[in-house]
Formats: structure tokens, sequence, C-alpha cells
């Protein structure tokens, strides 16, 4: 044997024996986490040599044959964590929720928010002695209180020197955030993995309560990450119930028959039998209004997170028509701003200036006559609904409105008070935190 075949026969048993490593790590994690059972089977492996450890993109654990080697010799332990590391960045969704955040700033507080949860789970397999570093940031979070989030870590991170950004890095690096989805718009081979993952949470979620798996801390904090995707999921479905069927101009090629095209083309020579059609109908947002409350009661750091959540929601999967007009309309006692909006473009460029206006009382009428003199001005063609992101206590409108209204509210709200034609949805803050 030659030394070229050689190294490719050494380098292909190398890649062999790393995955019996890798799937004797993934069961022996399977022991203590018995709920995670298809959540850990979720990756497929490959192996990349040009990585210092593992790395996922959602659907490929990535891995350098010749450290997963090493490491099994000299610390299997941390194999483990690295391969629970993985997976919880996924299940967390870290990877998909980036958004307009800072690329370094975001890795760092995904794997806090993952090792965190891994150190508190306090499991055989992947325990380990808390460094004086550790132990001082875990504090200072708990400090935080309502639960932690890479959402939350990352505005504590905001207020950290480069020096102390370098120390956190160092301290939680784990695996490499090489393969995360780069830009902020997904792509639909990724809207379909983070969708996939969101499925096995709520597997897992209930196989846990199946099970009776005791609450510690860190599988608490685990549930409620996942609890809160959830609850995600049901206000993508909120939203969707706004939306029009309307004809819009583009090609529908599922009624268009190629046959008879083909057929004109045979007889005619230079002309068809029949066009294409060029409109087909489609379930999209066409006109809105969304309110948000901006008086002394309501966050305004609560506010940005809510219409950041509502239009990426929104514009996911092009749910918007063409001609679609969105008016984010700000009030307290009187109406404070109306911005309209008529693209995705526009609403990726919202927040680079965004300002809360406000801080008086709360009065929701001022907003539905305001919203009222724009239809009869004819700014509307379409009017799909309205909604109020509101505390909830304010002067409610008595007659009711002639389009689709929704309060959105953040906290208990008092029910006797919501007009009865007014739609509601109590929202939670978990919602707005990856």
């Amino acid at each position: 044997m030659n030394s070229k075949s050689f190294r490719e026969s050494q380098t292909e048993w190398e890649q062999k024996l790393s995955e019996k490593i890798l799937t004797y790590v993934r069961d022996e994690i399977r022991l203590e986490l018995r709920f995670f059972h298809t959540v850990l089977s979720a990756f497929v492996y490959q192996e990349d040599s040009r990585l210092t450890t593992a790395a996922t993109d959602g659907e490929m654990l990535f891995y350098p044959a010749e450290q997963i080697l090493r490491l099994f010799e000299k610390n299997p332990a941390y194999l483990d964590r690295i391969y629970l590391h993985s997976v919880l960045h996924c299940l967390f969704s870290h990877l998909w929720l980036r958004g307009g955040r800072d690329p370094y700033q975001w890795g760092i507080a995904c794997d806090i928010a993952v090792e965190y949860t891994i150190d508190h789970m306090d499991k055989e397999c992947t325990r380990r002695i808390l460094s004086l570093c550790r132990i001082k940031l875990y504090k200072e979070l708990k400090e935080m209180g309502d639960g932690i989030s890479a959402a939350k870590i990352y505005r504590l991170l905001s207020e950290k020197t480069p020096e102390d950004l370098k120390r956190l890095y160092l301290e939680f690096f784990t695996d490499d955030h090489v393969f995360w989805p780069k830009e902020e718009k997904l792509s639909e081979k990724q809207m379909a993995l983070q969708a996939k993952w969101k499925k096995l949470g709520r597997q897992s979620e209930m196989e846990r309560k199946r099970r009776g798996s005791g609450e510690k801390d860190g599988e608490e904090l685990l549930s409620c990450q996942m609890k809160a995707q959830r609850r995600k999921r049901s206000y993508r479905e909120f939203l969707r119930g706004f939306m029009i069927l309307k004809e819009e101009r583009r090609l529908d090629p599922d009624e268009f028959d190629l046959g008879f095209y083909a057929y004109g083309f045979s007889v005619y020579k230079n002309m068809q039998l029949i066009e294409p059609l060029e409109s087909r109908e489609s379930k999209k947002i066409k006109d809105f209004v969304i309110v948000v409350d901006t008086s002394y009661s309501t966050s305004g750091s609560l506010i940005r997170s809510f219409l950041k959540e509502t239009f990426a929601l929104m514009t996911e999967k092009n749910n918007f028509f063409h001609t679609a007009r969105i008016h984010l309309i700000q009030a307290d006692a009187k109406v404070q701003s109306d911005i309209l909006l008529t693209g995705e473009q526009e609403i990726e460029k919202l927040f680079a200036d965004f300002q809360i206006q406000g801080g008086g009382n709360t009065d929701f009428r001022p907003a539905f006559r305001y919203v009222d003199s724009l239809m009869e001005q004819g700014a509307f063609t379409d009017l799909c609904g309205l909604l109020y992101f509101t505390e909830g206590k304010g002067n409610y409108p008595e007659k009711k409105p002639s389009y689709k209204t929704a309060f959105l509210f953040l906290e208990d709200y008092e029910e006797e008070k919501v007009p009865a034609w007014a739609i509601r949805m109590q929202l939670e803050k978990e919602m707005f935190e990856p």
C-alpha cells in the first residue's frame, strides 16, 4: 500500500471511529435525558477537518475527526457537553433568531444561555466544576429575574467592555457557529429546519411530562424556553386570521396547462393556443393598522420587541401583497405618530432610527377616531384589521368599528372592561425572548 492510499485509509478509519464515538456520546446523554430520545437523533454527522470543535447548521453536526478522537481519549465528558450544547442551540432557535444583533455578541449570549441551562440541569454526563467567572455571571443573571434567555443576556453584554466580552467568549465557547445563517431573512430551507426543531421541542416536552421528570432549575428553564417558541407559533396563526383572499397579478403555474400551450405552437407555428394566466388568488395581508400604546406604563423595550416579532412573523413566506400599506401608529391619550410602511424593505429599515413617542395617560379612542378619518379619506382599499398592543388600562370605544379589531395584552387585564366586539389575546413576555 502506497503512502497516499494509507493516508486515505487512515482518514476513512478516523471518520468511522469518530461517528461511533458521537453515537456513543448521544446514547450516554439519553440515559440521563430520556425525554430527549428523538431530539438527540436529529443530527446527521459530517466530518470537516477545518474545524477545531463541533458545529451545526440545524441539519448536520459537523465534526473534526482528529479532535473527536483526542477528546475521547483525554476528556470524554466534554464531548457529551459539546453534543448537548449544539442540540440546545437548535431547540432554542438561536441559529434563526439573531435578527439585527451583532453576530459576535449574539454568539456569546447564546453560548452563555445554553451553558447556564446545562450547568443547572446538573446531570452526571455533563457535570463540571464551575469557574469563578461562571459563578459570578450566573449570580448576575439570576438577579435579572423573569428567567434567562439569550436575548436578555445579549442586553446585559451590551454593558460589558470588549475585554469582558473576550473573557466571556473564551469561558463559554463550546461549539463553532460558523454554519449559522448569515442573512437576517431566512431561506425556505432554514425556516423548515427551524420548524423541525420546534416540533422536536414540543415532542420532547410531552415526553418529559409523560415520564414525570423532576423539575430542576435547568430543566424548568429548558421547558420555559420551548414553551415560548410554541406561543410564538400560536401568535403566528393568530396573525394569519387577518389575511384576506384576493387576486394579484402573477403567473399561476398550477392553473396553466403546458400541453395545450405546446399544441398551439405545433398547429399555428408561431402562436400559442392559450396564454398563461397572469393572476392568481393569494391569501395575504393587504391594508393593516398596528397601534402601540406608548403611555407611561408601557415599556419601550417591550414595544420594540413586540414590533420586531410581529413584523418578523408577518413577513414570513411573502405574506404581503405587492401593494400592501401598513400604518404603524403610536398613541397614549392622543395619536403621537403614524408611520406608513408600503413594503418589506421599509419594515427592515424601520428600527434603524425608531423612537418611542408618548408617555402620557392611556385612551384608546383617539387612535380609532384617527383610523376612521383615514378611511373617510380613502387611505385604505382593503383594511384587514387593527392590532392594539397595550397593558389594557384605558378608555375603550363604545361603538364597534367597521374593521376587525384585536387588543393584545402583555399582562392580566380586566376582561369585563374590554368591549364584547373586540378580539383579545394575552401575550407573555417570554414570547419576545429566544
